[in-house]
């Protein structure tokens, strides 16, 4: 199943910057049957992702999967023709990914939509772009506890829930009856702690909402340490978090930390000092790493770009696979016949099928969405009538300033 990383990259769709706020255009034009305008060889979908901001280090490694998942695509092919991406850049807020849903699907004309890694720009892409249109939306990186309120907004990544459930129970199990938590001022933090503090038993002494991307949070974990616990529970993003160590760290506070899939980067651990997280525990989605596909896909990722992915990598590339599944096996290139097959290509009442080649191979004989259950490399995907998908969770614990899988538990 490995593939030839050589003859991979002469194949490689070149991604290339291009004039504009923040876009990111994988090369081609637009291939709707009907597009008179547009090249009979090519379909083209959208992707709105991190390309700057807070979560940039997600959209960065998003982008090196995409790359992959096109050039497993384009080999096979979608109905004969290739598959072409615009990606437009969110700046990691609500309104950037607003404004680049708008042009993708007001000015492209895209059926298909994937999209975002925040959780409150997702929502808000769906809520201010895609909601009362045909249009397909699949965030790749979502665990916001929101989007489950909207049938409509698929995505990749599980529920949070399930990390503050875990978080919870870890946090117990490590023998704190007692708990300090902050959470970022908006839909993703919001839901996380809710959601924790429904799970966990014992006490929260203290809670508070902060701001993103403050200069400084050193009243904030001022406060967490008059509490007087020791373990704290940070739910918010890497720029912030970074912030929030070195003001602890600068303060002499020693905490036991924990956090969520957002506090995870080598952002922070370049912009936070030597051994100021140590013992820290973080919970975050699950690569399937005993699966063969994905072990191929990760096996590629790291000849192309010398790291390793991670599960949100894994979940940018089943997007893709998805979206090139659903074109193939729609009965046109439109939103409303796209939407009639995504969630079956990934149903376990079809053929399980490990690679784009496979399940395409099932629908190029004849057979039907209900035919198929492509099982991602990001594991088994299954979305439910709510679009959230199956999933699992690894824990993470901070190690000589490094992240160290310690545990994988069950979603």
């Amino acid at each position: 199943m490995t593939r030839n990383t050589t003859e991979r990259t002469g194949r490689r769709t070149v991604l290339k910057a291009t004039s504009g706020a923040g876009l990111l255009a994988l090369a081609g034009c637009i291939g709707t049957p009907d597009d008179d305008n547009g090249d009979d060889d090519v379909y083209e979908i959208g992707m709105v992702d991190s390309l700057t901001g807070s979560l940039a280090d997600f959209g960065e490694r998003n982008q090196r999967a995409v790359e992959l998942a096109l050039d497993d695509v384009n080999e096979v092919g979608v109905n004969g023709r290739e598959l072409d991406i615009i990606v437009e850049d969110s700046e990691s807020e609500s309104q950037g990914g607003v404004a680049a849903a708008q042009k993708l699907v007001n000015q492209d004309g895209v059926p298909f939509l994937i999209g975002a890694v925040g959780s409150g720009v997702s929502l808000s892409i769906y809520e201010s772009v895609i909601q009362d249109t045909d249009v397909v939306q699949l965030s790749q990186n979502s665990t916001g506890l929101g989007l489950t309120d909207f049938p409509g907004l698929l995505r990749m990544s599980p529920s949070g829930r399930t990390q503050s459930v875990a978080l919870a129970d870890i946090i117990a199990e490590d023998g704190y009856d007692e708990v300090a938590v902050t959470y970022i001022n908006d839909e993703f933090g919001e839901s996380l702690y809710d959601a924790f503090a429904e799970a966990y038993d014992g006490d929260i002494v203290y809670e508070s909402s902060h701001d993103g991307e403050q200069a400084s949070y050193g009243s904030l974990v001022s406060e967490m340490n008059g509490s007087g616990t020791e373990a704290w529970l940070c739910i918010t993003y890497q720029q912030e978090f970074s912030t929030m160590v070195t003001n602890m760290f600068e303060s002499g506070y020693e905490p036991q930390l924990y956090g969520a899939d957002s506090n995870r980067g080598d952002t922070v651990l370049a912009n936070t000092p030597e051994g100021s997280m140590n013992g820290m525990k973080l919970v975050e989605p699950a690569a399937p790493e005993d699966q063969e596909n994905y072990q191929a896909f990760a096996a590629d990722f790291e000849a192309e770009f010398g790291e390793s992915p991670t599960a949100w990598s894994a979940f940018a590339y089943d997007c893709v696979v998805t979206a090139a599944l659903s074109i193939q096996a729609a009965d046109e290139f439109t939103g409303t016949a796209l939407g009639e097959v995504v969630r079956d290509v990934t149903r376990p009442e079809g053929e399980e099928a490990f690679t784009y080649e496979e399940a395409h191979a099932i629908l190029d004989d004849g057979g039907t969405p209900d035919d198929v259950d492509y099982q991602g490399v990001s594991g088994p995907i299954d979305f439910d009538e709510n679009g959230d998908p199956r999933g699992s969770l690894v824990v993470f614990e901070v190690q000589d300033h490094d992240y160290v899988s310690i545990e994988f538990r069950e979603s």
